[in-house]
């Protein structure tokens, strides 16, 4: 079963990570993804840009598009990962690999919805 891991932390404090802390992290990072890769585990991973970036789309009689995430949350979504695991203690054993202090993984069963073009 495919598993989605996405990393939450505090956006401003990755912010000030220096060029060589984010090496760092992304190079722990890539360590544990080459060995995923190699066992056929690994699926996609995408790095968000921050949310000064984002637009959100909220629902209501007139949907409404505004600039930026608005979320009203301490740490935020900075990217995820897709895991094939056999079950879910597997893939937080994968998340234990990646959570990166002070942030967190979140875990959720995957259910392809529409599996894209390439699929």
């Amino acid at each position: 079963m495919q598993y989605a891991i996405f990393c939450y932390n505090q956006e401003a404090e990755v912010g000030r990570w220096t060029q060589e802390q984010d090496d760092e992290v992304m190079a722990r990072h890539q360590k544990v993804i080459q060995d995923l890769a190699a066992r056929g585990k690994m699926g996609p991973v995408a790095r968000l840009q921050p949310t000064t970036t984002a637009t959100t789309v909220r629902s209501g009689n007139i949907k409404a598009t505004f600039d930026g995430p608005f979320a009203e949350t301490k740490e935020q979504l900075l990217g995820f990962y897709i895991v094939d695991c056999d079950s879910a203690e597997e893939a937080a054993e994968i998340a234990r690999q990646f959570v990166e202090a002070p942030g967190c993984m979140e875990i959720r069963p995957v259910r392809n919805f529409f599996p894209g073009p390439s699929a």
